[in-house]
């Protein structure tokens, strides 16, 4: 997942993303298929640095801020 129903449509369509609403979730979200490596990536050629990172559960989080 890269983003919620709020997120940049340019920087979503960028990264190839595409809109879904699972099951039960009263909320639209951004998903890849790209191995995280290439996503940040794309990132980091947009101008986005990690500043942290983290592991909830099976879950990894990714913190980026852009200069």
């Amino acid at each position: 997942m890269v983003g919620d129903e709020h997120s940049d449509p340019n920087l979503m369509q960028f990264l190839g993303a595409t809109k879904r609403n699972m099951l039960g979730n009263h909320f639209w979200e951004y998903y890849v298929n790209d191995a995280p490596r290439i996503v940040l990536n794309k990132l980091e050629s947009c101008g986005y640095r990690v500043v942290s990172m983290t592991g909830v559960g099976q879950t990894l989080v990714w913190c980026l801020h852009k200069e």
